[in-house]
């Protein structure tokens, strides 16, 4: 069973302590996203959880624990969401300067191969065009040249509430032409062997393999499949996109508690709520957000649903 931590918030940076109180505990509750009175138990057992991908922005607050969790016998990588947009895209995020330091010292302290870089979403607007995308990714490649091997990298499709919090930000969309799209990530895949990463795509939808990118998986069976020295598992994960190739993972979140307030956030639907959420949190709780109780132990690793 892989452990994802987590697609629906930034754990490492804002639920740091509950994580760890819930290794300890051997196990996480987590409620259906559509039913909250359905809740399953997912053992965080070493034996049982043969791998750990964590999703952040900011994975400082969990960096004292990595002992921790290597000793107890955890295999884990960071997908590392790293960019420099208009603070009112993201407004939470830490200075670029702090964040590249974390990355390149998460990389040193675990291995490069197990910190991989997300250039995502690529947002283009009238102040992030395909020109501010090559100087952006062209820098920031360069700081973290020896850092990582991969670099995942997908075009943002704005839903309805995302393009209204885009247009709320003072951000007006642009509609390239295929020609000025496939320019663009010729350029940005090109950057990306150059600086030593292997460029990949997020359920690719946009013929993204033609330009230089691999289809990537960021639940990465046979990446999993190096750090544990077991078989990659041979499907993938049923419940996420037709285009997604992540191999089967159960997620440990909750959506609506990351505070950050990215702009383009698909995993919070309301800012105010989930600033709410993370600040009545209680580390102590077997579940992220309220108080929810898992079925009892014979349910181990299923739970009451499955997610």
């Amino acid at each position: 069973m892989i452990i994802s931590a987590t697609r629906r918030t930034d754990l490492p940076a804002f639920y740091a302590a509950w994580f760890m109180n819930r290794v300890r505990a051997g196990f996480a509750a987590v409620p259906n996203p559509f039913n909250a009175r359905q809740v399953a138990r997912i053992s965080l057992a070493p034996e049982q959880a043969e791998a750990i991908v964590f999703w952040t922005r900011d994975p400082r607050p969990l960096l004292p624990h990595l002992a921790e969790l290597t000793d107890r016998g955890f295999r884990y990588y960071f997908q590392f969401t790293l960019l420099e947009y208009p603070a009112p895209l993201h407004p939470g995020m830490p200075p670029l300067k702090e964040r590249l330091d974390a990355f390149k010292g998460l990389a040193q302290a675990i291995s490069p191969e197990r910190v991989l870089w997300r250039y995502d979403p690529v947002i283009l607007s009238a102040r992030t065009d395909t020109d501010f995308h090559r100087r952006s990714f062209e820098a920031l490649a360069r700081a973290l040249r020896g850092s990582t091997g991969r670099v995942t990298v997908s075009l943002l499709e704005p839903y309805r509430k995302g393009r209204a919090r885009l247009n709320a930000a003072g951000v007006d969309l642009l509609a390239p032409g295929e020609a000025e799209l496939a320019a663009l990530f010729t350029d940005l895949a090109g950057m990306a062997r150059s600086f030593g990463m292997a460029p990949a795509s997020c359920a690719d939808e946009a013929g993204l393999d033609l330009l230089g990118f691999a289809p990537g998986a960021c639940v990465d069976g046979e990446l999993i499949a190096r750090l544990t020295g077991r078989p990659a598992p041979p499907e993938k994960d049923p419940f996420q996109r037709a285009a997604c190739r992540c191999a089967p993972s159960k997620d440990i979140g909750m959506y609506d508690g990351c505070p950050a307030g990215c702009a383009y956030c698909y995993a919070t639907r309301n800012f105010a709520r989930a600033v709410r959420n993370q600040q009545a949190h209680d580390p102590a709780s077997p579940s992220l957000l309220g108080w929810h109780e898992p079925p009892d132990e014979a349910a181990d690793g299923q739970g009451a649903l499955s997610l």
